[in-house]
């Protein structure tokens, strides 16, 4: 089942994406969600980001393919960073350069697990009932900031830009992740492509592993970390995100005014 969030004529709403036809519901998307009756051509509405997380936690060297690639060892728990709300753009959005001189800045095409209720310390035989379902990211990061410092490493900074967590159009709640492969497309050319499989941490290991000690609250999300062809991406260029199941989450790298 997909979801989607949407704004049409000056109101936001929510819906079942069934084809090319949005089934508007009412009340709230984790739970007791209602169908109204109505529809919409998705043609016809501005498609948002599909939730609002809280905060979104990122993984670093999650896959096992890129660690033996770059020299890497196996991380005995996951490693990960905080990307904010201000980061968060849309489906068609366009990425805005900062405009400041920050170096390269590169796309990451990932997975995202949507969580779908609030919990701390989840036994990971109870983690699946957590995941409400799952989305497209590109984690945008300012590659160059990372290390511009010596003493120390701007994750921060480098990964906070306004707009630098592209993440939907959808969230899917039925996808096969022992099956899913992620691509990257940059103008039409594929960049990247590996499976979900290929991870360090399944997704029930990553949603129990990060709630220790730390609330996962309704809505939040975790981006499950990058594999190998990673690009610094080009002013006007298209990236496209592509998750066979959820979908394709497309934007275009821009100047700044």
């Amino acid at each position: 089942m997909k979801w989607l969030r949407y704004s049409h004529q000056g109101q936001i709403g929510f819906g079942q994406l069934v084809g090319d036809t949005l089934h508007v519901h009412q009340g709230l998307l984790f739970e007791n969600s209602q169908p109204t009756g109505n529809t919409l051509p998705v043609s016809e509405v501005e498609i948002l980001a599909p939730c609002q997380p809280t905060k979104v936690l990122a993984l670093w060297n999650n896959f096992k393919t890129a660690a033996e690639k770059n020299g890497w060892s196996t991380p005995p728990e996951p490693l990960y960073f905080l990307k904010s709300p201000n980061s968060y753009s849309h489906h068609l959005q366009a990425v805005i350069r900062p405009s400041q001189d920050v170096g390269r800045v590169v796309y990451e095409a990932e997975l995202g697990i949507v969580i779908g209720r609030r919990g701390r310390d989840i036994p990971l035989e109870e983690a699946a009932q957590y995941i409400f379902g799952y989305t497209c990211v590109n984690d945008v990061t300012a590659v160059e900031l990372l290390r511009s410092d010596a003493s120390f490493e701007q994750w921060t900074r480098a990964k906070n830009f306004d707009g630098f967590t592209p993440f939907g159009p959808c969230i899917e709640t039925e996808l096969d992740c022992t099956s899913a492969i992620v691509t990257a497309k940059v103008n039409g050319r594929e960049r990247q492509n590996y499976p979900v499989s290929d991870m360090f941490f399944s997704p029930q290991e990553l949603v129990s592993k990060l709630s220790r000690g730390m609330t996962l609250e309704v809505g939040d999300m975790i981006s499950c970390g990058t594999s190998l062809g990673a690009m610094p991406w080009q002013n006007d260029a298209v990236v496209e995100v592509a998750i066979e199941g959820i979908g394709t989450l497309s934007n275009t790298m821009k100047e700044s005014a």
